[in-house]
């Protein structure tokens, strides 16, 4: 590491620019390291430019909650990932356009339209797992997080956008994954490996024209019925053609198909991405899939789960939250400051982009008791600092789908959970990688037994 800088008004970080290409190639180790060496309020030159990393839950609250109106998504590089991608959608809009969107797409994600969900998010569980039960026994090994994606894909477009996609969206995992790498992988001048590049770039090309012909399916499904038309089936179904069509009523052809491709991307990324590192840190820690699988069996039996049944599940909610600590699926959050502003004491000026890792939050030894454990209980009612923990952001612009991707990870865990038992393949490596989301870089293969 480079001497610490003390010169001029920026927090301590390394006197020279940062390696790029080195920082780039493990973001997890640099964010790690920077907290550790240099402190919880940091700043690096890099690409040319000045860069703040606050690593406290105060300064967190202060850019995404308490002066939320001097910082802006616009040009940071999540924006920069992600509007190729989705356009001017929900997750890329700012300012007046944003609230006029969130406001369209709020009543959706309500507490009480959420737990209306439950025969959705059930039915498709059990589908699962009727696909799986010819390999239960055989001990083939599944590609477990595919799996989940396309789950959480079926429940979020039946329940939000009222359309059941059948076998359109099996592909969406792998397509899904071609666009992460190639939006979170930065390519340097000069490229030092252009074939890699090509393939890539030809494969997030390939994954673009399938996400957007789910979406044209999406939006052609629900054309085709009319408003307020329902293309699904299902218990919760019945009021889920609300915010559907209100987009059709709301928003031009371009704003209809960012929207939807926004809401389907993000709207089942979490879900899946939780749900496949809770099931993997379960298989490594046997006493606590013990307990996750006694409450269960207590309080379902042989029944199937509903939303009645959430808060009697709190082991299971627990494992979740726990899981999301450790893999936050949002791992890191980047802001502009459109304005002058002070930050502990430090002077930031207008246009610096300003950095929150949630990776090293959830991990920081300062605020959490053995952080690197996987320890459910810690949730078990206690208060935690506010800005703290941000699996789903922080402030106004928190994620709008948070009472869903609970809900509905909790109800799935449990039916996985009593109807098998599902170990990681013997000798799979298993490690994360921080694209636009915490993936599994090699995937989650774990074999399904009958329980």
């Amino acid at each position: 590491m480079p001497p610490i800088t003390q010169a001029g008004p920026y927090p301590p970080g390394p006197a020279e620019p940062v390696d790029m290409r080195r920082m780039r190639s493990d973001p997890l180790a640099f964010v790690t390291g920077m907290n550790r060496r240099y402190g919880d309020i940091t700043s690096h030159e890099g690409d040319g430019e000045r860069v703040f990393m606050l690593h406290r839950p105060e300064l967190a609250r202060h850019i995404l909650k308490d002066n939320v109106a001097n910082y802006t998504k616009a040009n940071t590089p999540d924006d920069a990932m992600l509007r190729p991608l989705l356009g001017n959608g929900l997750l890329t809009s700012d300012g007046e356009e944003w609230a006029k969107q969130r406001k369209l797409c709020a009543p959706a994600f309500r507490r009480s339209a959420v737990t209306s969900f439950d025969g959705i998010i059930t039915e498709e569980t059990q589908a699962l797992l009727d696909r799986w039960r010819p390999t239960l026994g055989a001990g083939a090994p599944l590609p477990v997080e595919h799996h989940l994606t396309s789950l959480t894909l079926a429940i979020l477009t039946r329940a939000v956008l009222g359309v059941d996609l059948g076998s359109a969206g099996e592909g969406f995992g792998r397509a899904v994954d071609a666009a992460n790498r190639f939006m979170g992988h930065y390519v340097p001048d000069p490229d030092p490996d252009p074939q890699d590049t090509a393939l890539r770039r030809q494969g997030y090309v390939q994954a673009r024209m399938f996400l957007q012909l789910v979406t044209r399916t999406v939006i052609a499904a629900r054309r085709s019925v009319g408003g307020g038309g329902q293309a699904g089936h299902g218990h919760g179904e019945a009021g889920t053609g609300s915010l559907m069509d209100a987009m059709l009523d709301g928003l031009d052809d371009t704003g209809l198909r960012d929207q939807v491709l926004t809401l389907i991307m993000a709207g089942h990324e979490t879900t899946a991405k939780a749900l496949t590192w809770t099931l993997y840190l379960l298989d490594r820690h046997p006493q606590e899939a013990d307990k996750v699988r006694e409450e269960v069996d207590r309080v379902l039996g042989d029944r199937t789960p509903t939303a009645a049944d959430l808060s009697d599940l709190p082991r299971c909610r627990r494992a979740v939250e726990e899981a999301m600590r450790l893999y936050p699926p949002v791992w890191l959050i980047s802001r502009r400051a459109t304005g002058p502003d002070t930050i502990a004491g430090h002077h930031v000026p207008a246009g610096t982009l300003v950095c929150v890792s949630q990776w090293v939050l959830h991990r920081h030894p300062d605020y959490w008791e053995r952080p690197e454990a996987y320890v459910p209980d810690r949730f078990d009612g206690a208060a935690l600092p506010s800005h703290l923990y941000l699996p789903f952001g922080g402030g106004e612009r928190a994620c709008i789908g948070r009472h869903l991707a609970l809900v509905e990870a909790v109800l799935v865990l449990a039916m996985l959970v009593r109807s098998v038992r599902l170990e990681l393949e013997p000798g799979f490596v298993v490690e994360p990688e921080a694209l636009v989301t915490l993936r599994p870089r090699h995937g989650m293969r774990m074999t399904a037994r009958t329980r």
